[in-house]
């Protein structure tokens, strides 16, 4: 694959997009929890109240009404599920002991763990194992199965931990160790969000803006579909 070559031209394009924006681990976690089916403006906002009522931490918000919560965190969207689900993680994290406990576990059995809590699927399961636990392993998303079924690397409905695997597998190939596959996951992820908002669309794509166009087998045709 040429996914090595595809995430060196990015970064030469955008640069370094110091990803997740959070404090610290828990807030990523909250995060990635709120950003489901919104935008981050949105999760801001939501994260910004939350702090001002002093609940962005794990014993307020499991203490915390679920009316209220959901009050609290409404510019994210379905805030009475998202209020849920916030609560479930919390009520985890505290049965575990806290983030820092959250280090005794490899990263299968934490990813399975975070799995089995309410709300959390695989990709909100992989921006907290990626971003907040620091784990080498690699966030599949929409943006992601646009960009590589366009460049004609996957067929983009491959199932998920099957696409996740392939990339994992072959990006560690240009890594020597985990520490050096978190970095890269990390900045590999948030470049192809970067692209896919300004250049791969899901409308109207920007082909002639493309940095990756040379190597984008979809890049004619999605031209001469462009109104």
């Amino acid at each position: 694959m040429r996914l090595f070559s595809i995430y060196q031209i990015l970064f030469d394009r955008y640069g370094q997009q110091h990803w997740w924006p959070g404090d610290n681990a828990f807030e990523i976690m909250v995060g990635a929890v709120l950003t489901q089916n919104t935008a981050w403006a949105n999760v801001e906002r939501a994260i910004d109240g939350l702090r001002r009522k002093q609940l962005l931490n794990a014993e307020g918000m499991a203490a915390c009404s679920p009316e209220q919560l959901a009050q609290v965190i409404r510019p994210s969207g379905y805030f009475n599920i998202k209020a849920k689900r916030l609560q479930s993680l919390c009520h985890w994290l505290i049965g575990q002991g806290g983030v820092a406990a959250l280090a005794r576990y490899d990263d299968a059995s934490l990813r399975q763990l975070l799995l089995s809590v309410h709300g959390i699927g695989p990709e909100t399961a992989d921006d907290i194992l990626l971003y907040a636990c620091q784990r080498p392993v690699f966030v599949i998303d929409a943006y992601t199965r646009r960009l590589f079924s366009r460049l004609a690397l996957f067929q983009g409905d491959e199932a998920y931990d099957d696409m996740r695997l392939a990339v994992q597998e072959a990006l560690s190939k240009n890594t020597v160790s985990s520490a050096e596959r978190v970095p890269l996951f990390n900045e590999y992820h948030a470049l192809i969000v970067r692209h896919a908002k300004i250049a791969c669309r899901k409308k109207s794509p920007r082909c002639d803006q493309c940095c990756l166009r040379v190597l984008c087998p979809s890049a004619s045709v999605l031209s001469s579909n462009v109104v």
